[in-house]
């Protein structure tokens, strides 16, 4: 695996002579320390690092910085997790990287190559699953069978036509999950949200606008049920990367579910959330949410605290979310920002065994973590002498597999039939 890097105008070489490094929070290791590098997977994107030095293997087998240009970057395609971040050395006056996931990249006979593994084989974010002519269609038929709906024209017109959010290119194509933003609030500063970065204390801007207004339930209920009645396989997911926390919306969520299972009980009504209330969250759960996704970054009070910064609500209350909904029958995810050299430390790994033993959620979504790793890591308070070496992201997932048989990895909400299987005495269609 050759080192790979990058002029000031984006052109990519490959350094023949020299070997690619790979990352894990404070440690650099060389690529083959890295359980799996894969082809880099169609719909990713490679970025070149301005103010950081390419790390890797030098032609006298020494670790150091590459000094001719400017390190690489990729930010891989949905449905796969990483296992290294890019390897570099950061100059004083480096700008901070914009909210995006990190990912080493190698060149290899011809081909780039990733530290990553497909953790999720649905195709329902695939680069080549996506028609831009079909959207086209698909959007201009929801803007006229919708004309007074504001959440329909809020999701074909920033979701869809601004940021290419691919679970709203979907809903256009009529297909799999539908996402139902209802909050423009949120319970929670987290360092790395990705729709509200406060001006006064971030170097760098969200990287998308946060929804301006809550929808009425009869709004939600009216494009759910058309998708649900439609779409293969259908999902409907509150929480999404353009809103809050939707549960501070949450009599308007529970009003929209009663609407919807009115009129159908087909498909799965899902809910993206922080899990800050139990409460609320069993509120839901007997209105009719079929499943709850609850993002972590941590599973250590004192790292997701740091990182969430909630207001009104604590890790505990957030561990009592899952084990609740478990409990009520519910199909329960986390996702879990996943960040190589932190992800994989002893401590951490020994906080999620604790988390999956304590609720016996389903689910992992292994989602890479969109972050600056040192801006992360200085925002955090990490200190190379209080961590201990990683073990390995691919190492983890093994692991638990092992702890834990009934355990199910993925990327995406899982889909009817899935759940049915593992939780038959859910009535799903």
């Amino acid at each position: 695996m050759r080192l790979v890097w990058a002029d000031s105008s984006g052109t990519i070489y490959d350094e023949p002579r020299w070997s690619a490094v790979g990352r894990s929070a404070f440690w650099m290791k060389p690529w083959h320390a890295y359980s799996e590098w894969i082809p880099l997977p169609k719909g990713s994107t490679l970025f070149h690092l301005i103010g950081r030095r390419p790390i890797g293997i030098a032609p006298n087998g020494q670790i150091r910085r590459y000094d001719k240009g400017w390190a690489v970057a990729a930010f891989i395609a949905p449905a796969h997790t990483q296992l290294a971040l890019a390897a570099y050395e950061k100059e004083p006056d480096a700008p901070t990287l914009p909210l995006y996931a990190y990912t080493a990249v190698a060149w290899n006979k011809g081909r780039f190559y990733v530290p990553a593994v497909r953790i999720d084989p649905l195709p329902r974010q695939d680069a080549d699953r996506f028609n831009p002519l079909a959207i086209a269609r698909g959007v201009q038929h929801l803007r006229k069978r919708f004309p007074q709906n504001r959440l329909v024209q809020h999701l074909m017109d920033n979701c869809v036509e601004r940021y290419c959010c691919p679970a709203a290119r979907n809903l256009a194509l009529g297909r799999w999950e539908c996402p139902l933003p209802t909050s423009p609030a949120c319970n929670a500063s987290c360092i790395g949200c990705i729709s509200l970065q406060e001006p006064h204390e971030s170097p760098i801007p969200s990287s998308q606008e946060r929804l301006s207004f809550i929808p009425t339930p009869e709004e939600i209920a009216e494009l759910a049920v058309y998708h649900l009645e439609r779409a293969p396989s259908p999902i409907v997911s509150f929480g999404q990367g353009c809103e809050g926390e939707p549960l501070l919306v949450w009599r308007t969520i529970e009003k929209a579910v009663h609407l919807i299972r009115q009129k159908t009980q087909r498909g799965i009504i899902n809910l993206n959330t922080n899990g800050a209330w139990p409460a609320i969250i069993e509120k839901l759960a007997l209105a009719g949410v079929d499943s709850f996704r609850i993002s972590l970054n941590s599973a250590q009070p004192e790292w997701y605290e740091r990182y969430y910064r909630p207001r009104n609500y604590t890790f505990s209350m957030v561990v009592e979310s899952i084990r609740r909904a478990v409990q009520l029958g519910k199909w329960v995810s986390i996702n879990y920002f996943t960040l190589p050299g932190f992800t994989d430390q002893p401590a951490e790994v020994a906080a999620l065994k604790k988390l999956i033993a304590d609720t016996q959620l389903h689910m992992i979504q292994w989602r890479n973590f969109n972050i600056d790793p040192d801006w992360y890591i200085e925002r955090m308070g990490f200190q190379k002498e209080d961590f201990q070496p990683p073990i390995g992201v691919r190492q983890v997932m093994l692991q638990l597999r092992q702890e834990f048989p009934h355990l199910k990895y993925g990327y995406f909400n899982p889909t009817p039939s899935f759940i049915r299987r593992f939780l038959p005495a859910q009535p799903l269609a």
